[in-house]
């Protein structure tokens, strides 16, 4: 596998095979010209791999992921992708991108909803391998009966697998996550898989206004010499511990060598947070901070939240937003400010479960103030006009149980 370090590889000002030009990341984020696309997230999806220097791709079909990856086949034929191949089955999938990746590629692959669930010993063994592989998770249901619609559910067991997690309002973010995603994510004191997330069907399915950067640039190759870990080097720490498994011991050193590695990929994750938040201009984007009523949201429901807000602009109520960006890193200390004056904080879902509210009630102080909800699962929208009708029961009967008691 040739590297960025091989000279055979074109560096920063240089051209690649297809005549693009090796940009300088944060040149080719902020500084390169943009010009607007209307492109589904499917398209998006396929139009940041063509400038991500990616080495290896793989496939399997499960809706709504499908359009996408046969799009990254697309562009391996045109020689945009240095490999591409379709697994066998989810779980596969994900065995032969974690090694591709110990190899020393940049790779890339999508997944969704059962999909998920079906490779998801592989995600925390990428995380705990130091591998730097970027995924897009289109959500969609898990739940029987089967359901192919939206669905935000398989979010929750992700958060704790170890990977960076990133969840895109639009194509736009979607775009825009990918592309800077490898460049937090093959840091060398981040070095984790990462979880792009967008909303199946609302985001992948759906045409967008997106500004795009000029087709004939790209990222810098992946330079795997930069990774924490010696890469497939059996003698050292992680594959040292695959080829003769701590699991197998029964004495303190098995267990401390483990404790300790989970930390430190925790701690990896938060290190992650001075590369991303210059990147995505903070972890969450804050609307009327000092209202008393805020929506707490990621992903789509954002986009609802956003409505329910012009909403009530519309009958002369003041109502604040927090777009969350990254769900690992979590933005604990930001939600915890940008909700401090909030007297009423709402978190609209598009699940059943309402792991965000969970997560938000375990961060922040008075977490009494939260209300999960509303929910919509299955495939089911959110119309704002839900959103509004959620919070005006809430308040009213607040006001009724404060006049019962005086």
């Amino acid at each position: 596998m040739a590297t960025q370090t091989d000279s055979r590889v074109p560096q920063i000002g240089q051209r690649n095979k297809k005549g693009q030009l090796v940009t300088d990341p944060n040149e080719l984020f902020f500084l390169s010209p943009r010009t607007p696309s209307f492109l589904t997230g499917s398209e998006v999806i396929r139009e940041a791999i063509r400038r991500a220097s990616v080495d290896f791709s793989v496939a399997y079909p499960i809706t709504p992921q499908s359009e996408a990856s046969s799009l990254v086949g697309e562009l391996y034929a045109e020689g945009y992708v240095g490999d591409y191949m379709r697994g066998e089955s989810e779980f596969a999938v994900m065995g032969e991108c974690a090694g591709a990746a110990f190899a020393g590629a940049r790779v890339f692959t999508t997944t969704a909803g059962p999909g998920t669930l079906r490779a998801f010993e592989n995600f925390p063994m990428w995380a705990g391998s130091r591998l730097p592989i970027q995924v897009v998770f289109t959500v969609r249901g898990i739940n029987s009966p089967l359901t192919i619609q939206p669905d935000t559910l398989e979010i929750a067991f992700m958060l704790e697998t170890g990977m960076l997690l990133w969840h895109a309002e639009s194509a736009q973010d979607l775009f825009d996550f990918m592309l800077k995603g490898y460049y937090v994510a093959e840091q060398p004191e981040v070095h984790l898989p990462i979880g792009v997330i967008c909303d199946g069907f609302f985001v992948t399915h759906t045409k967008d206004m997106v500004m795009m950067t000029p087709e004939d640039r790209t990222l810098p190759h992946y330079d795997p010499y930069r990774s924490p870990v010696v890469c497939m080097d059996m003698e050292v720490p992680p594959v040292r511990m695959m080829r003769d498994p701590f699991v197998m011991k029964s004495n303190y050193i098995s267990y401390m060598t483990h404790a300790s590695w989970q930390l430190e990929i925790r701690a990896a994750i938060e290190r992650s947070r001075k590369h991303t938040i210059p990147l995505l201009d903070g972890l969450i984007e804050v609307e009327n901070s000092d209202a008393e009523i805020m929506l707490v949201a990621s992903g789509t429901a954002v986009s609802q939240a956003r409505e329910a807000i012009r909403l009530f602009r519309d009958k002369g109520v003041r109502v604040g937003l927090v777009k969350i960006k990254t769900l690992r890193p979590f933005p604990t200390e930001e939600i915890r400010k940008a909700t401090e004056h909030a007297k009423h904080i709402f978190v609209p879902e598009f699940n059943v479960a309402g792991w965000l509210a969970r997560e938000i009630k375990s961060t922040i102080d008075r977490n009494h103030r939260v209300v999960a909800g509303p929910h919509v699962a299955g495939g089911m929208t959110m119309p704002p006009e839900i959103i509004v009708e959620e919070i005006e029961k809430h308040m009213a009967h607040r006001r009724n149980k404060e006049l019962v008691h005086g």
